[in-house]
């Protein structure tokens, strides 16, 4: 089930009133926002369902267990095997055949051609086991300050708005909110509201458009493509990828605000970052934060010399790329990233009076912006390609000819600005539009809304894409 469809706005509707109409139960009311989640998974692959809360009941026993066990060698066991249990059931569905496939090369070219099963992946693996695994460390840390139910577990893993692309909750902040019921008094409703619709906006009039216009068809065939058209498809995924998965994670907010429960936010204007280190505090940081608080910190941090921090800074990055996808170029993604976190640590360390000239230099932050942007374009190349053999097509066509073609429009043009300089818009700006449409009758707050969601339903393409991180 997208976002983005009639078929979730009835979805959300039935959820939304049942769950608000039962909120003086409040169990029952979150057992009810439990069997609505299962609901909503299972209208992608019913098949799965046992998958997800078989992981989440996991998690839920092996965090019961953890605050009450008193032995710290019971406990580390116990935390051990339930991460590994759940990094085990990840490994099976996302990396089995591509291990697979590597042994097969490893060992030499065989006599025949040997067949690898296909193995489904379930949508919003990664994230759920992330979930499962953040509630079981936390549970270990002692930093969930209120008991961990079965329920209040279950619901946490499973529920519906961040289910199969995040953001990651922490189990620390969202289990004390399932504690509690929600206040119908304190939902920033013209918040939601503008959340739902910016989301929508990104995702059909930003980022399908970008995809169908110029993105796939040159990812798909770049030996039939110019440099030009090249270079604009390559910056084009960078704002197709940004207003894709921001555009969801919006519309996530926006619905669990609606329904009295708080998501952190996901995104902060990441290309307008000034290092690769200020890009990963932007970009998706529900996982940034996850990867260096539960690998990055338990590697050894920044605690144990400089050659150690590089080295866990480059092992965290690589495995991040990993987690994204079975394939070589998300590895090569991962590996480009921490090769510039690493080198940025040195360029920002460095005694040298040569890089602390330029690091003066008035113009050095805008440098720094620009240099930092081409640098993610890069590895979204990676990214976006089904392997690094089509990854190094795209690079090469950036070479070929650089005529105008027919292709550069006006609407494709303006989707690109939108997709690039939208996230510069102040966020004064939008909280003061957002105070000026609250005060507004209710009858036309609903109208221009309504009116909004038929124009981006009229102007976007035909046909709604899955986003991109149902992938992962």
């Amino acid at each position: 089930m997208l976002f983005p469809t009639a078929e979730y706005g009835i979805f959300f509707l039935l959820v939304f009133a049942a769950s608000w109409a039962a909120v003086r139960w409040h169990r029952g009311h979150k057992a009810l926002l439990l069997v609505a989640s299962y609901g909503f998974y299972a209208f992608w692959d019913w098949r799965f369902v046992p998958l997800l809360i078989g992981i989440s009941l996991l998690a839920a026993l092996v965090g019961k267990a953890l605050q009450s066990l008193e032995r710290p060698a019971a406990r580390k066991a116990l935390l051990a095997a339930g991460v590994a249990l759940s990094l085990a059931t990840l490994g099976f569905f996302k990396y089995a055949r591509f291990a697979a496939e590597v042994l097969v090369d490893l060992a030499g070219a065989p006599a025949g051609p040997i067949d690898l099963p296909e193995i489904t992946l379930p949508v919003g693996i990664s994230f759920f086991v992330f979930h499962a695994i953040s509630l079981m460390v936390d549970a270990f840390r002692r930093k969930i300050p209120v008991p961990v139910t079965v329920l209040d577990a279950l619901l946490y893993v499973a529920f519906f708005p961040q289910l199969v692309a995040g953001p990651i909750l922490r189990a620390s902040s969202f289990l004390p909110q399932l504690a509690q019921p929600p206040d119908s008094r304190s939902i920033d409703a013209a918040r939601a509201v503008e959340l739902i619709v910016l989301g929508l906006a990104k995702k059909v009039l930003v980022a399908n458009y970008l995809a169908t216009q110029i993105v796939d068809p040159v990812f798909e065939s770049p030996q039939l493509h110019g440099g030009l058209e090249a270079l604009f498809a390559v910056y084009a995924y960078a704002a197709q990828i940004y207003c894709d998965f921001s555009g969801y994670t919006d519309i996530a907010i926006g619905s669990a605000l609606l329904l009295g429960y708080r998501f952190p936010e996901n995104f902060d204007s990441p290309y307008l970052a000034t290092s690769p280190q200020d890009f990963w505090r932007r970009w998706h940081l529900s996982l940034s934060t996850w990867l260096r608080d539960y690998l990055f910190i338990p590697l050894g941090g920044s605690r144990r010399g400089q050659a150690r921090t590089l080295a866990n800074l480059a092992i965290t990055m690589l495995l991040g790329g990993l987690w994204h996808g079975a394939a070589w170029s998300f590895v090569l993604w991962g590996a480009l990233h921490g090769g510039a976190l690493v080198l940025h640590r040195l360029w920002s360390q460095t005694g040298l009076a040569a890089v602390q000239r330029v690091r003066a230099w008035a113009l050095w932050p805008a440098v720094s912006r620009i240099l930092t942007f081409h640098f993610v374009c890069l590895g979204w190349v990676f990214f976006r390609a089904p392997s690094v053999d089509a990854a190094t097509d795209v690079l090469r066509a950036l070479g070929g000819g650089w005529t105008v073609e027919p292709w550069l429009s006006a609407p494709l043009l303006a989707a690109l600005a939108l997709g690039l300089l939208g996230q510069a818009t102040p966020a004064a700006a939008r909280a003061s539009l957002r105070d000026r449409l609250a005060r507004l009758p209710l009858a036309v707050q609903g109208f221009a809304v309504a009116v909004a969601v038929l124009l981006i339903e009229t102007l976007g393409p035909q046909g709604i894409a899955p986003f991109i991180y149902f992938q992962f």
